[in-house]
């Protein structure tokens, strides 16, 4: 069965404007009257000296074009490079004010670049590359600025399938050939990496996601809701949507995305291709920003927690601090008994490593967009991947926020099922799988 694109059951998320509430947000308001906290992370950007605030690309030929930029963000752990970068003022560093401004969807995320109401967004690897091939929406060409973050995605599976026997995928493949009612799994766009970590996952252990199960579209923050009622037998989403299954008793943790690829892509910095063109100052700038912002975050956890406590507020995730902190901090529990510290929690910086824009991870989703049917015929891979990711002005941008480059545009990743992924034969590697289109 074809995964179908419905209508979300309950009613949508609030879209907040994240500027219009900052001077009522409790967790901006302490964070701009004197948190010692915020005063140390302040010092270490040298945010009160105005000759570094101008920035390295903030005057002369290299002075932003736009001076503000409205940045659109889902409500997940995972937009927390965006908000901190905003929050603490490294933003104006750079010549740039970024105003994060809260969506209630991926699709509305998608349209909101293409006809401008957004200039950038915290936004699904495979979202950019499904529009530019115009298998996500309307085709228009994009622009991957820079990875946001790694890992720290989840499969989260339904107390029903717990009571059925289920506690992994093996268990979730024996049940399905057993029982011939439809089992259902959410995830939160079609071409997106949380439908790739899905159908990956459960292709693993046999289970062919177009035809031994039905897969729907939900929105990450309405994933919880729409379990409780009934409405999945699980869902692959971002962070702190897989705790809080857990903290409201509803489901597990099936398995961890970074135990399904280890140091995956996830969210990118993305963009429209006219948007670069018009305002390269502007990309170059809002990039080095959001690297160092990443940079802070990774840099100890004690700015990990301030992070968790800063995004939980109602003006971005809208959930309870402990919801998050714990998952961000690397701290897991399955809901099963199970605790462990995660060797690859979700990272921000990664000394660079977790923000290179590498040419191998963009080529990986166009394969497994061709082998799941949403590609019909082969695209030059590579071609593709050098037009979206825009490396060169990664480069610039790493340059001017002191960040380490790879070696390489491309690396090498060993997957769930033994596969190894390094780039070098795209069209074979997505004709080899057993279970495809």
């Amino acid at each position: 069965m074809k995964p179908v694109d419905v209508a979300p059951l309950l009613s949508p998320s609030v879209v907040e404007p994240v500027a219009a509430q900052q001077a009522s947000d409790p967790a901006r308001r302490n964070l701009l009257t004197g948190s010692a906290k915020v005063l140390a992370g302040a010092a270490l950007f040298n945010l009160v000296d105005p000759l570094v605030r101008a920035g390295a690309w903030a005057a002369g030929s290299d002075a932003p074009e736009k001076k503000e930029v409205k940045i659109g963000f889902i409500p997940l752990t995972d937009c927390a490079s965006v908000v901190m970068a905003s929050v603490l003022g490294i933003d104006k560093k750079y010549g740039v004010t970024i105003v994060p401004t809260k969506e209630a969807s991926w699709p509305g995320v998608r349209d909101k670049l293409i006809n401008g109401e957004l200039d950038l967004a915290h936004v699904l690897y495979g979202l950019i590359y499904g529009v530019q091939l115009g298998i996500g929406g309307p085709k228009k060409d994009m622009a991957v600025l820079m990875n946001l973050n790694q890992n720290g995605q989840a499969i989260t599976l339904s107390n029903k399938l717990l009571e059925a026997g289920v506690r992994d995928g093996a268990g979730l493949a024996k049940l399905i050939k057993s029982d011939k009612r439809e089992f259902t799994f959410a995830q939160t766009f079609p071409t997106g990496t949380h439908a790739m970590w899905l159908y990956y996952w459960l292709a693993t252990y046999g289970i062919n996601p177009m035809q031994d199960v039905k897969v729907i579209t939900v929105p990450p923050p309405q994933m919880v809701a729409n379990m409780k009622v009934g409405n999945m037998d699980g869902y692959c989403v971002g962070e702190p949507w897989g705790a809080r299954a857990i903290a409201d008793k509803i489901g597990f943790t099936g398995v961890t995305t970074q135990d399904i690829w280890t140091d995956h892509p996830e969210k990118v910095l993305g963009t429209t291709s006219d948007f670069v063109a018009k305002n390269p100052n502007t990309a170059r700038a809002v990039t080095a920003a959001i690297l160092e912002a990443g940079k802070w975050i990774d840099a100890s956890v004690s700015n990990r927690r301030q992070t968790a406590e800063t995004v939980a507020a109602k003006s971005y995730v809208n959930t309870a601090t402990d919801s998050i902190l714990d998952r961000m901090l690397g701290r897991y529990s399955d809901g099963l008994g199970k605790t462990w510290d995660d060797a690859h929690p979700m990272r921000f910086h990664g000394d660079g490593s977790a923000n290179f824009p590498y040419l191998s991870d963009g080529m990986w989703f166009l394969t497994q967009h061709k082998r799941w049917g949403l590609l019909k015929d082969h695209p030059d891979y590579l071609a593709v991947a050098k037009q979206i990711n825009r490396i060169e002005l990664y480069k610039e941008a790493a340059a001017a926020a002191k960040t380490a480059l790879p070696q390489s545009e491309s690396r090498t990743s060993k997957l769930i099922d033994g596969t190894v992924w390094d780039g070098s034969n795209p069209k074979a590697y997505a004709d080899g799988f057993k279970i495809k289109v």
